[in-house]
């Protein structure tokens, strides 16, 4: 398998959407995973850069996954919402979060601590 270096994931209630790309942007990897497989797929990931959009769960998420060594990074919905290419589906969510997370320009939202 090409080395996986970006991911763009879509949070939902119980499926979420995964969009991986390599470093010269070819896609790796589209697939659906349900809350339970999540951690098991990042775990045997070499790290890697993961954009997600910032909501309630993403900071959750952005915690458990920068503890197995990924780059986690939230964004604004209002911020990926420009690199939706077709129609909103989770699959075109998760690939213009995977898109708008390499963006150097993207402004990023700090994952919160459990305290918070």
């Amino acid at each position: 398998m090409t080395e996986i270096t970006t991911v763009g994931v879509d949070l939902a209630k119980s499926v979420f959407q995964v969009h991986a790309v390599d470093g010269e942007g070819a896609v790796v990897l589209r697939r659906q995973f349900r809350r339970n497989q999540m951690l098991e797929f990042f775990q045997r990931l070499a790290p890697c850069l993961i954009g997600m959009e910032a909501c309630a769960g993403a900071h959750h998420w952005g915690r458990e996954l920068g503890r197995l060594g990924h780059n986690v990074r939230l964004m604004p919905p209002s911020y990926v919402k420009p690199y939706v290419r077709r129609g909103k589906t989770d699959h075109a969510d998760a690939e213009a979060i995977c898109e708008a997370v390499t963006r150097p320009s993207m402004r990023f939202v700090p994952v919160k601590s459990e305290e918070i």
